[in-house]
């Protein structure tokens, strides 16, 4: 009962932003917590052992935050629950996306940049439109299915455990002369925790949709994507909403020619498509909810 009042707590209300204004919020808390080991321990030699002590030690202090958490009573596990969700989030910084389309490209751009990697400046209509629901397809993924799916699991040390390594992995997890020895351990770490959850959300997708007849080419489109896990939620987006998804884009400067999935869907899109995907968001999310209250039912 406490993980399905802390998802609708969360569809409701979001993040709101009189609370983060006055008080920093726990994603802000955990990445501090990353730069500190980053910058204590990220030096000298041996850095995938350090890397990789620094996940014990952030894991260790996740798993024994959440337990304190749960003996303080339902109501701080609800509210420290929904505020670790970010579907109400999610859809916002999206739709936003697709508003800004309608207004111009540069308000695009400047709101696509809010939730992307890539670089922004030279993308055309088509370009941040696919950005915007690339991010809502593995944002699903990681900011909603998988806290989910590791609340059920292990409640809320579980919940804090996944949380803390997917903050370290989008902090320290790239491959760069910095990050590739010490930040090792937080990306496959972060790996193996979305390992189950990335398939998920893309069953979610596809039963919501009721194209179960595309899973065969989701499931041989997956794997090439360049992450083992964000291939999952993305090609079934992109066969739910019949476009082509990934294909070239810039990365400080330098194009990069990654293959398109689904190449036979539409690749002229735009706000409408946007707008499709947040959709898409809220079915696959009313699909998780609805398995959350079954297994609530018939395990309690």
């Amino acid at each position: 009962m406490t993980l399905i009042l802390a998802m609708l707590l969360d569809a409701a209300l979001g993040e709101p932003r009189w609370l983060w204004s006055r008080m920093p919020h726990p994603a802000i808390l955990m990445g501090r917590a990353v730069g500190w080991c980053d910058g204590w321990l990220n030096r000298g030699s041996a850095r995938r052992l350090r890397g990789s002590v620094t996940m014990i030690l952030l894991g260790l202090g996740a798993i024994g935050l959440g337990a304190l958490l749960e003996e303080l009573g339902p109501l701080v596990e609800i509210l420290v629950t929904a505020i670790l969700l970010a579907q109400r989030s999610l859809v916002d910084h999206v739709a936003a996306v697709g508003d800004a389309l309608r207004l111009s490209l540069g308000d695009a751009r400047l709101a696509v940049g809010r939730i992307v990697g890539r670089d922004t400046a030279a993308m055309q209509s088509s370009d941040v439109a696919r950005g915007a629901i690339e991010s809502a397809a593995e944002n699903l993924s990681d900011g909603v299915i998988a806290p989910v799916f590791w609340f059920l699991i292990g409640g809320l040390p579980g919940l804090l455990l996944y949380k803390i390594t997917n903050t370290a992995d989008s902090m320290i997890g790239y491959r760069t002369d910095k990050y590739r020895e010490f930040g090792w351990a937080a990306a496959r770490f972060d790996d193996l925790l979305n390992l189950v959850p990335a398939r998920l959300t893309a069953l979610l997708i596809v039963a919501s949709h009721a194209i179960w007849f595309d899973w065969p080419a989701i499931a041989a489109e997956a794997p090439r994507h360049r992450s083992p896990n964000a291939g999952w939620p993305e090609a079934a987006m992109a066969r739910a909403l019949g476009i082509a998804l990934s294909g070239p884009r810039t990365y400080h400067g330098i194009l990069t020619d990654f293959p398109y999935v689904n190449d036979s869907g539409r690749k002229d899109i735009g706000a409408p498509e946007i707008d499709a995907a947040c959709s898409a968001l809220w079915r696959a999310w009313a699909g998780a909810l609805v398995l959350v209250i079954v297994l609530v039912l018939v395990f309690h």
